[in-house]
Parts: C-alpha cells; sequence; structure tokens
C-alpha cells in the first residue's frame, strides 16, 4: 500500500512540474544538455571553426521556414528530373537489347519445333514481362538510389525529417516518415524497409500502411503518359514541362493523402501519442563514393529487383495465358473485363482498366502494357510507338479526360504490388497488417475517383 501511494504522490509531482515548466519540457531537457555538451567541447576539443560556421549559415538556410520547404521541393523535383529524364536513354538499350533476345529465342523456339502455346507462355509471357520488368524498373533505380544514398551520406535528409516532422506529429506519425516516403519514391518495397528507422512499433505501422501513396518508379511511367494523354485531350498539347507539372501535382496531393490517412490511422486501429523526436543533425560531409555504390546499388537497386523479377516473370505467363484462353470467343481478359465494367464506369474507368490492375498486381510496370493489349485484342503484351498513337488508341475506345485523370489517381491510391506486399509481410509477420495495407489504399483509391466521376458527370463536364 505505501508503494502504491508513494506512486502516486510521484505522479502528481511529476504531473505538476510539467505544468510549471509548460509542455516543452522534453526539448528544454535536451537543449539544455546540448549546450552543457557544448560548451565542454569548447574547452577541450579544438574545432575548425570555419566548417563549424559554414555548417551553421548552411542550416540557417535548409532549416528555415522561408527557404527550407521551396529549397526542399527543388531538390527533391531535381532528383526527379535527373532520374526519369537519364533513364530514358538506357531504358531503350535495354529494351532493344532485350527485343534483340526475343527474337533469337523465338527463332530457336521455331527451330525446335516448339509448340506455339510453350513459345507463348515463356518468350511472349514470361521472358516480355521480365524484360519490360528489367528494362523500365533497372535505369531509374540504378539513378535514384545513389542520388538518395548521396543527400543521405551528405547529411541532408536530417534536416527534411527536421522540417516536415511537425506536420507529421500532427498527423499522429513520426518524422522519420518523410525519410521512408522518400525511399519509396524509387520503390515502395524499398521505402517499407527504410520504416525499421521508427522506433515506436505503433508509428512504423503508419509509415508501413501509408507508404504505398508515394508513386514508385514502377508507376511513373504510367503517370507521365496519362498527363500526356490529358493535356492532349483538355489542351491538344502533351508538352512535357505541363506533363511534369501535373505528375508533380499527383505526388503532391499523394503526400497530403499519406498525412490525412495517417492521422485517420492515429485516431482509431493504431491509437496513441506521437513520440517525441530529438533528431541530431550530423555535419556535413562528402560521401565516400566506392561505399554509396555499394549500398545503392547492390543493397538496395539490386535487391529491390530481383524480388521484382521473382514475382512479375511468373506473372507474365499467367497474362499470356489469360489473353488467349477463350470463352464464347472471348479472352479470359476480355470476358472478365465485362464483369467489372459496370463498376469501372462507376468509377469513371472501365473494365479493361481494372482487369489490367489486377493482372499488374506482380508489376506497377506491366499495367499500361496489359490495358494497350486487352484493347487490340492482341493475345500478348505490346507497346505503342508514340503517345499520339495510344492518345488515338485510347480515344476510340471511349477515353474522356475524366479517365485519364481518374487513370492517374488510381494508378496512385490502389494496392500496392506484390514485391511490396510480399514485403510487408516479411516485416511486419502480421497476415492483417499485410491485408489492411492493400485495402486501405484501395478503398481510398476507389471513393476518391468515385466522387471525382460523380462531379464530373453531374456538372455535365463530360
Amino acid at each position: 500500500m505505501n508503494i502504491m501511494a508513494n506512486h502516486k504522490k510521484l505522479l502528481q509531482k511529476a504531473r505538476i512540474l510539467r505544468k510549471q515548466l509548460g509542455p516543452n519540457l522534453r526539448d528544454r531537457v535536451v537543449a539544455n544538455i546540448y549546450q552543457q555538451a557544448e560548451a565542454i567541447t569548447q574547452q577541450v576539443v579544438q574545432q575548425n571553426h570555419l566548417k563549424h560556421n559554414l555548417d551553421t549559415i548552411i542550416d540557417i538556410i535548409v532549416t528555415s521556414k522561408i527557404f527550407g520547404y521551396p529549397l526542399m521541393l527543388l531538390l527533391l523535383s531535381g532528383i526527379f528530373w535527373i532520374t526519369i529524364t537519364g533513364a530514358n536513354y538506357p531504358s531503350e538499350l535495354l529494351f532493344t537489347m532485350f527485343s534483340g533476345l526475343e527474337d533469337w529465342l523465338t527463332t530457336l523456339f521455331q527451330g525446335l519445333n516448339a509448340p506455339a502455346w510453350l513459345h507463348g507462355i515463356l518468350v511472349l509471357g514470361l521472358f516480355r514481362t521480365l524484360s519490360w520488368v528489367v528494362s523500365v524498373m533497372l535505369p531509374p533505380m540504378a539513378i535514384f538510389f545513389p542520388l538518395f544514398t548521396f543527400f543521405e551520406d551528405l547529411g541532408y535528409l536530417p534536416r527534411v525529417a527536421f522540417n516536415l516532422d511537425k506536420f507529421f506529429k500532427k498527423a499522429g506519425a513520426h518524422g522519420k516518415q518523410v525519410l521512408t516516403m522518400c525511399m519509396g519514391f524509387g520503390c515502395n518495397a524499398a521505402g517499407v524497409i527504410a520504416c525499421r528507422i521508427i522506433e515506436s512499433p505503433r508509428e512504423r505501422l503508419i509509415a508501413i500502411l501509408t507508404n504505398n501513396f508515394v508513386p514508385c518508379n514502377g508507376r511513373f511511367p504510367t503517370l507521365f503518359t496519362m498527363a500526356a494523354i490529358l493535356m492532349g485531350i483538355v489542351a491538344n498539347s502533351s508538352h512535357n514541362l505541363t506533363a511534369s507539372f501535373l505528375v508533380a501535382g499527383v505526388v503532391i496531393f499523394g503526400i497530403f493523402i499519406t498525412l490525412l490517412v495517417s492521422w485517420g490511422l492515429s485516431k482509431t486501429i493504431l491509437q496513441g501519442v506521437p513520440s517525441s523526436f530529438t533528431l541530431e543533425l550530423p555535419s556535413y560531409r562528402l560521401p565516400k563514393i566506392g561505399t554509396l555504390l555499394i549500398r545503392s546499388i547492390l543493397d538496395r537497386t539490386i535487391f529491390v529487383l530481383l524480388r521484382a523479377v521473382i514475382v512479375a516473370a511468373p506473372a507474365g505467363a499467367l497474362t499470356w495465358v489469360f489473353a488467349n484462353l477463350r470463352i464464347q470467343d472471348l479472352s479470359l481478359i476480355a470476358y472478365f473485363s465485362r464483369w467489372f465494367d459496370g463498376f469501372g464506369r462507376l468509377i469513371g474507368l472501365d473494365g479493361y482498366i481494372i482487369m489490367a490492375f489486377i493482372l499488374g498486381l506482380p508489376a506497377n510496370e506491366i499495367v499500361l502494357p496489359i490495358l494497350i493489349m486487352s484493347y487490340l485484342s492482341q493475345g500478348a503484351m505490346l507497346e505503342l510507338n508514340s503517345i499520339s498513337a495510344l492518345r488515338e488508341l485510347l480515344l476510340h475506345n471511349g477515353w474522356t479526360w475524366l479517365t485519364a485523370l481518374n487513370m492517374s489517381l488510381f494508378s496512385l491510391l490502389h494496392f500496392p504490388c506484390a514485391t511490396t506486399l510480399l514485403t510487408i509481410q516479411k516485416e511486419t509477420k502480421n497476415t492483417k497488417w499485410t491485408l489492411l495495407s492493400a485495402l486501405i489504399p484501395t478503398a481510398v483509391g476507389v471513393i476518391l475517383c468515385f466522387l471525382v466521376a460523380q462531379i464530373a458527370r453531374l456538372l455535365n463536364l463530360v
């Protein structure tokens, strides 16, 4: 009894002391500790004052309310622009190389008198999907991850977390979540793995469940294509700069949805008080190139690519089967697309689009090729040679500006790819959270597309 009484007295004293010292007690205590440490350091350590002063000046700029956010957006936009622009040429080279290898395999199968179905499954299905995934994913990741690791080792990313910490704290999440989001721009599976840096299990789960709202490099080709299609339908133009602004708007909207859903989770199934986030800003230092390349290429790029290949290659074979098996003169893709057509129209899409997303579960890169194949009633995945040709195909199949807009939104807000889902299962070791990570973004995407479609129709905009 005495122990309980003493415990209650201590709690009362703690509450009184907290009220007297104010709500920022932890920050004041930490600041005082650092001030004392700095005073001791100045007495016993000889510092390079020029470098110390330069770090301080840079921090005043990059963490200020006036310059911090624009600089952050400028640097991240620069990373995206370099990634997308730089990936085009190597992607084309890989496509050309794989196309030549596919022709050689086709000749080999014909020389061996292999059955057409075997050639279709292994070459037109499995190998072609494998080649697309590698061609689309490898160049952007090989550029993005080293750039991201460079700013990480340089010491800038902790400043980004510092700038955005208050927004995530208001959403009931952790400031470090911004770092996991940045990693998600390269690959959502890598973003989920990066959530390990968040100590709180509750806030780590919030970061994992919302990481998919950041578009990965597998969804960027679809987003850029849809932006060009939308501009072509609305303004008869597909200028890259205008399309880039549209994609940037979609990305910013995804960040807003991340904060909104994080807040919703923190108020419902993941209730709790945001943990205090004391972030020590490290000194700026030039990264070691060798270490940087090993971490970014081997530990991140190759690791994520292998996971995607393992999942996507069998999916290509399955897609070929769906495109070539027929029921009542309809391919399985067309047959099931009719089932989903009513639902698809309700949310501003169509049955073929819904089916493309379902079959594209293993890898986001194959959604658009599956859709094109379905519209053309072909038996293998393919791509058209220009945006104009693709626009004509889509318009011929009943697309409007609303279809292009909702395709972009649903591409941003739908279930994670199979690689990410497997990673979530591995990280959480809980099937419930894996299912929720698929259901939450899909529900948000369906609801938002439904609202946009109904408003547009109510206002007679389509």
